[in-house]
């Protein structure tokens, strides 16, 4: 017998969103905004329950402003869409390191676009202005020139013979292929992959050559 699903269980859960603002008649604007949205539930209160994103609006990004944002990240660590009136290219590595996976320009915020925001947020997607895309783009780059490749290490955590020992290992080579082909010892090769797995609390080799795949250095 076929049965059909009931309502209840067809409803698709709507996304939990925390709204703080830097005042109160811009957190009852973007609230309300939000609350209309069939598929989004605000979250309020002092000590709100458990949310799926944190909606950020600010005027500039300031000590205070940093700080409600680590807050977030390490009492509720969910990702954050952030609504400002203007965002300095220097601020870039501190939002990307508050959880922030999405910027929007307070005058660009229409009540479409701030939904749009917060649903690809909590799907695990990220919103950026062209603009800031590059830019963070750019300080990566000038980040791995200037202070990581001079002292052996890539924005993955790795060092270059860790990341040549790694993608030999995901060509299929066992340890002695891999030390004969980098005219290494095979001891030195499993001291190569211990160190992987010991500092980035990786499980074992199948591991450290997923996280090295994911990283895009092989």
């Amino acid at each position: 017998m076929i049965t059909k699903a009931t309502s209840a269980e067809t409803t698709i859960r709507p996304v939990k969103a925390l709204v703080r603002a830097t005042d109160p008649l811009t957190h009852s604007a973007i609230k309300d905004q939000l609350g209309a949205a069939p598929n989004i539930e605000v979250v309020t209160g002092e000590r709100p329950g458990p949310a799926d994103v944190a909606v950020v609006v600010i005027d500039r990004m300031t000590v205070g402003v940093t700080s409600l944002l680590r807050r977030l990240k390490d009492s509720l660590q969910v990702p954050v869409v952030l609504i400002p009136s203007e965002i300095d290219r220097a601020d870039l590595f501190t939002v990307v390191e508050c959880n922030v996976v999405a910027v929007l320009p307070r005058v660009a915020a229409t009540s479409n676009r701030i939904e749009e925001a917060v649903l690809t947020a909590a799907s695990g997607g990220g919103v950026l202005p062209a603009k800031l895309l590059g830019e963070l783009l750019r300080q990566f780059e000038r980040m791995q020139r200037e202070v990581l490749s001079p002292h052996g290490l890539h924005t993955s955590g790795l060092t270059p013979r860790e990341i040549d020992v790694l993608r030999l290992m995901s060509e299929g080579l066992d340890t002695a292929e891999i030390a004969t082909r980098m005219c290494l010892s095979e001891r030195a090769v499993k001291r190569v992959v211990f160190g992987v797995t010991q500092r980035l609390n990786l499980r074992n080799r199948p591991h450290a050559v997923a996280y090295a795949l994911r990283s895009g250095v092989i």
